[in-house]
């Protein structure tokens, strides 16, 4: 995104981790399951692809573990994608 000079506002959450109300606010009405990193130990630890969490017991544990939660983050307007696709970036961008 800098080498196409797009601004954006960029957020190392493992340094600066999300508050509740911020996670709430970025996963929305969204399912969980788009916003749960699944490469982390507590996803495996948890079988959470047998048995996802609940939204709250989910924003719990990325409270916990900013791990979990996928990244990266883009939101533009109402537009969310996590994870890096780059052809989903290009298309929102």
């Amino acid at each position: 995104m800098q080498a196409k000079k797009i601004e954006f506002e960029e957020r190392e959450y493992g340094k600066n981790p999300f508050s509740e109300k911020e996670l709430r606010d970025i996963i929305g009405a969204e399912p969980i399951e788009r916003f749960l990193n699944t490469r982390t130990p507590l996803y495996r630890e948890k079988n959470m692809k047998q048995k996802p969490p609940s939204k709250d017991e989910a924003i719990k544990l990325m409270l916990r573990d900013p791990n979990l939660l996928k990244r990266p983050v883009i939101i533009k307007g109402k537009k969310k994608l996590t994870g890096f696709n780059e052809a989903e970036i290009k298309e929102l961008l």
